[in-house]
C-alpha cells in the first residue's frame, strides 16, 4: 500500500533503538525524511547511517535529553515545519507504592508527559498553518491497564493521554491528527530487561522467563518492532485522517478487555 507520505518530513524521539526505531525504518520505507532523536550519540549514528543507506532518505540527527529543556530547544532547532511527530521516550523506574516521592512523579511527568505536550505545543502550529499533520504519542499498555509496579509510568503517560484527547478534537479539523500507541511486551531492550529480572529472582535461566511470560500473552510471543511501526506508519499516512484522538493497542491480546 502506498501510505501517501513520501516526502515529507518526520521527527521521530527515541528512535536509535526498540519501539522508536521501528517507526522510523517504518517511516523511511514509506519515502518520509527524518529527524532521529536519542540520548545516545553512537547508537543513534549507526542507526541513521542503517537507515540511510538502506531507504535513502535524507535523516538528521539530534544526541540530546528531550526530558531537559536545552535538550528541547536543540531538538526543536532542527524539527521546525516537519509533517509527523512521533513522541517515544523510555518509562521511569518501577516500584511500590510507597517508594516514591514528589521528585520521583516530578521526573515522571517531565519526561513522560510534558516533554511530548512541549514538542505538541512547537510543531503543530506549522502542521496547522499547512492544513496537515500527523501526530503519534508512544504511550503503555498500562495506559489501558494499570499496572501495580509502574505507578509513576501509569500517571504520566494516563496524564499525556488526557492531553492528547482533548487536543486532538481541537485540531482535527485543520487536518492534524493526534493518535496514541499502547505497546505491551516488544522484542526490546526492555523486555530483555524484565526477563533478566525474573531470572534473577525466581533463580531460572532468561529462555524460561521468557516463556513464562509470552504464556500470559494469547498470541504466545512478544511482538517486534517491525510490525509495531508499520503501524505507526499507518497512523501517519494519508488513509487515517478519520482516526482521531485513538489509543492503539498492541499487545498480542494481553489486556483482557472487550473495549
Amino acid at each position: 500500500m502506498d501510505l501517501g507520505i513520501k516526502g515529507k518530513r518526520a521527527l521521530v524521539c527515541a528512535s536509535s533503538k526498540g519501539l522508536g526505531r521501528g517507526c522510523a525504518e517504518a517511516l523511511a520505507e514509506a519515502g518520509v525524511n527524518l529527524i532521529l532523536n536519542a540520548r545516545g550519540a553512537e547508537a543513534l549514528e549507526a542507526t541513521a547511517t542503517h537507515i540511510r543507506d538502506t531507504y535513502g532518505v535524507e535523516v538528521v540527527t539530534v544526541a540530546a535529553d528531550v526530558s531537559q529543556e536545552a535538550g528541547r530547544a536543540e531538538l526543536l532547532g532542527a524539527a521546525q515545519g516537519v509533517d509527523i511527530l512521533v513522541n517515544n521516550a523510555g518509562g521511569p523506574p518501577p516500584g511500590l507504592w510507597a517508594d516514591w516521592d514528589r521528585d520521583d512523579f516530578i521526573a515522571a511527568i517531565d519526561a513522560n508527559m510534558l516533554a511530548p505536550i512541549a514538542l505538541m505545543k512547537a510543531l503543530m502550529p506549522g502542521m496547522i498553518d499547512q492544513g496537515w499533520g500527523r501526530v503519534v504519542n508512544i504511550t503503555s499498555g498500562s495506559v489501558k491497564a494499570p499496572i501495580p509496579q509502574l505507578g509513576l509510568s501509569n500517571s504520566a503517560r494516563a496524564g499525556l493521554t488526557g492531553y492528547a484527547a482533548g487536543t486532538a478534537r481541537q485540531v482535527a479539523q485543520y487536518g492534524v491528527n493526534i493518535n496514541n500507541m499502547l505497546p505491551g511486551i516488544h522484542a526490546t531492550d526492555r523486555a530483555v530487561s524484565l526477563d533478566t529480572g525474573v531470572s534473577k529472582a525466581q533463580g531460572i535461566d532468561m529462555a524460561t522467563a521468557k516463556a513464562q511470560r509470552e504464556a500470559t500473552i494469547p498470541a504466545r510471543r512478544y511482538g517486534t518492532a517491525a510490525e509495531f511501526g508499520a503501524m505507526c506508519a499507518f497512523l501517519c499516512s494519508q488513509h487515517a485522517g478519520f482516526i482521531v484522538g485513538q489509543n492503539i493497542v498492541l499487545d498480542g491480546g494481553a489486556i483482557n478487555a472487550t473495549i
